[in-house]
């Protein structure tokens, strides 16, 4: 089921360039991803009425000239403001995936909802979900959240989820419990959740706990890969790499 994602790199939150006036997943990274020839990798957060939105945080102002949560505006009122470094709205997902239309892998992660990778999940899985059933192209799913991983194993069965993964180094998890994290570290939900990958941090790829689900024959994706030679490294251990800042 994934072969389609082992073929081609997958470019970090699309082709991104804002050099060249391609704000971080935007359609127009999408398009040069596209044109590229390369798999694309998106994250999701929800609007306030429900839409799943192309977005990688949970706050406006480091990727807009807004402010404030995104939770706390529209599908409608997200649309109309612009990305930084160009012009380009922030998408919906449906938006992106009439750009996309099945002419290269893409993989999409769902950004925790809970806020310390915990349970409380469920609405943007479910709408996600919904949307992809009509989707004709190659797409996966992935998450830090177990939890949400399971739900769209609940919602969408057919496609393929994975979990990403890393140290879970409290420090760099602060709203997480320390236990959860050590907890989260040991990759104890891969099976449980019917995950057929991993997506692991770079710089942790000899680490035991991927070594035990690469010896069961777990798939390994990486990220986030920013160089010619850190992609050499990375492919001795992971099948494919999420890159950005070069072209693998």
């Amino acid at each position: 089921m994934l072969d389609a994602f082992l073929k081609a790199p997958l470019a970090h939150r699309t082709l991104h360039d804002v050099r060249a006036g391609r704000p971080e997943n935007s359609l127009i990274g999408a398009r040069a991803a596209i044109a590229a020839g390369y798999g694309i990798e998106i994250d999701l957060q929800l609007s306030s009425d429900g839409v799943p939105m192309v977005f990688h945080d949970d706050h406006l102002q480091r990727l807009t000239r807004h402010f404030g949560a995104l939770r706390e505006h529209t599908a409608a009122e997200l649309g109309a403001m612009r990305l930084t470094h160009g012009d380009e709205p922030v998408p919906t997902l449906e938006q992106f995936l009439e750009v996309v239309a099945g002419q290269v892998p893409l993989l999409v992660e769902i950004k925790d909802q809970d806020g310390a990778l915990g349970p409380e999940t469920g609405e943007i899985e479910r709408s996600v979900c919904e949307i992809l059933k009509s989707y004709q192209g190659p797409v996966a799913l992935m998450s830090f959240n177990p939890h949400s991983v399971a739900k769209c194993a609940e919602y969408a069965p057919d496609i393929p989820r994975g979990l990403v993964t890393d140290p879970f180094d409290p420090a760099e998890w602060p709203d997480v419990p320390i236990e959860r994290c050590a907890e989260l570290a040991t990759i104890p939900d891969y099976a449980r959740v019917g995950a057929c990958f991993v997506s692991h941090q770079v710089s942790d790829l000899h680490n035991a706990a991927l070594q035990n689900l690469i010896a069961q024959g777990a798939t390994v994706l990486c990220w986030t890969v920013k160089s010619a030679a850190q992609e050499r490294e990375a492919r001795k251990v992971a099948q494919n790499i999420t890159f950005e800042g070069y072209l693998a």
